[in-house]
């Protein structure tokens, strides 16, 4: 069969090793699979199809430094795994069973038990016998919170097949955003990271596994792997299986390409994430220590677990080369056999295959790999802050639901501007040079009030009030930070105020210290209005919100010293953060109360719906703010941008492609409401009260949805006579060259 693109040149820093214990490794297998009934017999596998996909190289390319039992191991994982998506495909997704394949699911968690004494139930398939044995193998040598997050990524990996299925089930083609989040639950990749800790026998320490440069490693791990299979797997997968969800298909189908086009786009999506892996590991792990206060053990396994991840990044290439289940031009038959324990010239041979062959050309090629990223990471930070840019563009933007407005508005305007004198956010801060961002005027043109208006229409007069005063705050921290903190490059005087920040949030609510500036001032008096009726779980659920947003504040700060345009995917995802998106969706979730399950909220298809719900919002007003940040604020925090960056467009195609993804979020969130809201209700079985509450929380989030564009559209904030009226007295900044070399003096001032 023809391939249907030629494979890219792939960004690979790392090269492969090969572990020693290989063969060790194929022949415990073999006699596994056949122990578990996988092979003759199961109407999946025969042992040539084991031998052919020989999950052993892979392992042994992936985890090139464990001894000969861990690698045994973890090939058993693998060989399960695999079996489990093979086996999920001919049992329920040919036939688009769904309530076959859940039931199926809902048995596989008992057969991971956090204490062994527990035991397991009898196993009535091989995918069952084999995750209890493989259980029972593991754990004894790993923590119990190892286990809960190993559990946890497994039952997602499990779980979520139901997504594809139901994909599948609805012909319909997953947006980009969409299709990155779903794929790492159902990819693995994420259970692929813990088994790492077992093979280098180094666990990440509890207090750092849920830190934001911990879940990025993890994260951009994860997508480099499910990007690259999705450029291999595309032919079996699209033109054999007839999947939806793979990335070439899905960048095919979004922006309307060649084949072609979308494997290279695909391709540069997974050099970006690993490069954001690089990023991230180098910047942000020595900070993370020093402020934890790591353990030099701590340290010492974290920093093999980063090492693990990356032999898997090169391991797996390789073995994608070299497996008959995936397209690679060629395969292992062409390439010489590899050199155990690495080795250039045999770990490069398949790829590099019609390439000149002789002394020296194995490094030649790992150079190109290396390279191949180039261009991309340059471009990343040579952004030129300040440019002219013109009037913001505002295209239809789609929005299908109707707004409506409090009655209530007139005197919130009022009541907030009072507050915010109270609070002294109007007023510079003693002792803080640029702090006077606001004054009277200024909150009145931003007219926050006219938001709250709009996303809570039948809010009562003192609910618009608090809501008026959250968006005063937030929005006052976010113009505060990088005049404040920004101007000098002094992350470390941002740090600091976050910290002091925290204090003024107690789980407990107990008494505070006294503010001393007007964002504590302001975060007191809400958060013992806010915090102080809900019940412990919500109150700890709206604090990580306000602790997300001004974390994010942080990144926002760090990627501007270094003058980084952020990687697409790293910047949808924190912008909901920097948007304060969880914050105000919190507001909404109070009336809830304990009415819906938090099982339910938690769920798959509620997390994606309130996801898609603030990546709309938020590229809303990174579309109506273009020219406020890039051309009057010297950012580099704004979708459009990145878009540019990403794909070195102009500003008309940028705006289209963010229009674009507008435009499917929107789809999706109609699509979850209509199709997998009622699929929710089912499965969790909840009653009339319930149902009704879900559907009124839905209500909420599409008055959130209106009501912010109709703030836009509104308020003095963003058309270029406002930009013009209230422009800013100029920052300080490093002095920004031009001509041929200055990029790179760009990046030392940065």
């Amino acid at each position: 069969m023809t391939q249907p693109f030629e494979l890219p040149d792939f960004y690979m820093p790392y090269p492969a090793r090969l572990n020693p214990h290989l063969e060790e490794a194929r022949e415990h297998t073999r006699h596994w699979a056949r122990e578990m009934g996988m092979l003759e017999g199961s109407g999946i596998w025969e042992e040539r199809d084991l031998e052919a996909h020989d999950y052993g190289l892979l392992c042994s390319y992936t985890h090139p430094d464990c001894d000969g039992p861990a690698l045994c191991l973890v090939t058993d994982w693998y060989v399960w795994v695999f079996f489990f998506d093979d086996h999920f495909l001919e049992a329920f997704k040919r036939d688009r069973d769904r309530e076959g394949g859940k039931a199926y699911l809902d048995r596989l968690p008992a057969f991971m038990p956090m204490d062994l004494a527990d035991g397991f139930p009898e196993p009535t398939n091989p995918v069952e016998a084999g995750l209890a044995d493989l259980w029972a193998r593991t754990v004894p040598g790993m923590s119990r919170e190892w286990r809960r997050r190993f559990a946890t990524s497994t039952e997602n990996l499990l779980n979520e097949s139901l997504w594809e299925l139901s994909n599948i089930d609805a012909d319909r083609i997953a947006n980009p955003v969409e299709y990155i989040e779903m794929r790492r639950k159902v990819g693995g990749a994420p259970w692929s990271a813990g088994l790492v800790e077992y093979a280098v026998a180094a666990e990440v320490p509890a207090e750092l596994a849920d830190t934001r440069p911990l879940l990025v490693l993890r994260d951009t791990f994860s997508d480099a792997v499910h990007l690259r299979n999705d450029l291999f797997s595309y032919q079996r997968e699209v033109e054999e299986e007839g999947e939806l969800s793979n990335g070439v298909l899905v960048l095919e189908t979004f922006l309307g390409c060649t084949t072609q086009e979308a494997a290279d786009a695909v391709n540069d999506l997974l050099t970006s994430r690993l490069q954001q892996f690089d990023n991230t590991a180098l910047t942000e792990l020595a900070p993370l220590f020093a402020e934890k206060g790591t353990t030099p053990k701590g340290i010492a396994d974290t920093l093999a677990y980063v090492k693990g991840l990356q032999d898997w990044q090169s391991g797996g290439h390789e073995w994608h080369m070299r497996s008959s289940r995936y397209m690679n031009g060629g395969g292992p038959q062409d390439a010489p056999p590899p050199l155990p324990g690495g080795g250039l010239a045999g770990l490069y041979g398949a790829r590099f295959a019609m390439t000149p062959a002789g002394l020296g050309t194995a490094a030649s090629a790992f150079l190109k790999s290396l390279t191949a990223g180039g261009a991309a990471r340059l471009r990343s930070h040579a952004h030129v802050p300040f440019q002219e840019t013109g009037p913001s563009v505002v295209p239809d933007l789609g929005m299908p639901f109707e707004p409506g407005l409090s009655p209530h508005l007139d005197t919130a305007r009022e009541h907030v501007v009072e507050w915010a004198h109270r609070m002294g956010i109007l007023t510079p801060q003693p002792g803080v040079p640029h702090s006077g961002v606001w004054d009277e005027r200024r909150l009145r043109r931003i007219d926050l009030p006219l938001c709250a208006a709009g996303i809570h229409p039948d809010a009562t007069p003192e609910g618009l009030d608090l809501t008026s005063a959250w968006l005063a705050w937030g929005t006052y921290g976010d113009d505060y930070y990088p005049v404040v903190y920004g101007t000098t490059r002094d992350l470390a005087g941002a740090k600091a105020c976050n910290e002091r920040l925290r204090l003024f949030m107690p789980l407990d609510m107990a008494p505070v210290p006294p503010p001393a500036n007007a964002l504590e001032r302001g975060l007191a008096d809400l958060w013992t209005r806010t915090a102080g009726p809900m019940a412990d779980r919500s109150r700890r659920a709206f604090r990580k919100a306000v602790d997300d947003m001004v974390d994010s504040w942080l990144w926002e700060l760090a990627n501007q010293a270094q003058n980084r345009v952020p990687d697409p995917v790293d910047y949808i995802e924190m912008r909901r953060r920097t948007f304060g998106s969880d914050l105000t969706m919190s507001l909404c979730r109070i009336g809830l109360g304990d009415t819906v399950p938090q099982e339910v909220l938690d769920s798959g298809p509620v997390q994606a719906l309130q996801n898609a719900a603030q990546d709309y919002a938020c590229l809303l007003n990174d579309v109506f703010s273009y020219q406020k940040e890039i051309q009057y604020e010297g950012e580099v925090h704004n979708g459009i941008l990145v878009v540019q960056n990403f794909f070195a467009c102009d500003y008309p195609t940028a705006l289209r492609i963010v229009v674009d993804l507008m435009h499917g979020r929107m789809r999706q969130f109609q699509h979850i409401v209509a199709h997998e809201l009622p699929v929710v209700c089912e499965d969790f079985a909840l009653d009339g009260e319930a149902r009704d509450a879900l559907g009124g929380y839905v209500r909420e989030l599409e008055n959130w949805l209106s009501g912010i564009l109709v703030w836009h559209e509104g308020c003095h904030r963003y058309r270029e006579a406002d930009l013009i009226e209230d422009r800013p007295e100029p920052r300080w900044l490093p002095p920004t060259l031009t001509g041929p070399g200055t990029a790179a003096a760009r990046l030392g001032a940065a």
